[in-house]
């Protein structure tokens, strides 16, 4: 039989005060990468800006990651192809993260160094965007598939830790989240992809000249 037990903390340690302590220091990284952002906001606007030529002209996104990265890449895929605060057309974005029978496969046949560059090469078209989220900039498998990008004609939008990287030497722009801290680097990824998908959404809808239902 299962038990239902409620397990209490350790007699003794105050987790409320953890919880405090945490949150105190997360106010203290948004707000100095708030701060930090405002004083760069070019890498974020000329990706936006890209995205939405990009769809505009019929192209598609093509969004990659390795572990946390690979969960926000496709959470920017979810957020293009649903919505983010506007009812509209769905928009093309195709996480390269998914399906388990192709990185399994090429994996196994090619190596994980190929995963992705496999799926650029067979699913990128002239004038696409792959987006490319790595906190280091450094993984194989993301630096080969930002090569792939480049032999398809595409552009690529790599999202990054602040360190300078061999991914952003590839990359038509980069967004650098201003932290060199794993766990802060993830947590301002999805802050970008937010930023990113309310620009788009907004310039999308404008131009389509859909009817604009916040939800």
């Amino acid at each position: 039989m299962f038990s239902h037990a409620i397990v209490l903390p350790a007699p003794g340690r105050d987790y409320t005060a953890l919880v405090h302590r945490a949150l105190d220091g997360r106010r203290e990284r948004v707000t100095d990468s708030l701060a930090a952002f405002a004083t760069r906001p070019e890498p974020l606007a000329q990706a936006a800006g890209m995205i939405v030529t990009t769809l505009r002209s019929g192209g598609r996104v093509l969004v990659a990651g390795n572990g946390g990265s690979a969960a926000e890449a496709q959470h920017f895929a979810g957020e293009l192809v649903g919505r983010f605060l506007m009812e509209r057309r769905p928009y093309a974005a195709i996480a390269l993260t998914v399906d388990s029978s192709i990185l399994t496969a090429v994996g196994n046949d090619y190596g994980f160094d190929d995963v992705f560059a496999r799926q650029v090469h067979a699913l990128g078209r002239p004038g696409d965007v792959f987006v490319a989220f790595s906190t280091s900039g450094k993984s194989p498998n993301m630096l080969r598939a930002a090569d792939a990008a480049r032999e398809c004609s595409m552009r690529t939008i790599a999202i990054t830790g602040d360190l300078p990287n061999p991914l952003e030497r590839l990359a038509d722009v980069t967004v650098r989240c201003p932290s060199t801290h794993t766990p802060a680097t993830q947590e301002l990824q999805m802050m970008v992809t937010h930023i990113l998908c309310e620009i788009v959404e907004a310039e999308m809808v404008a131009s389509d000249g859909e009817r604009q239902v916040v939800s």
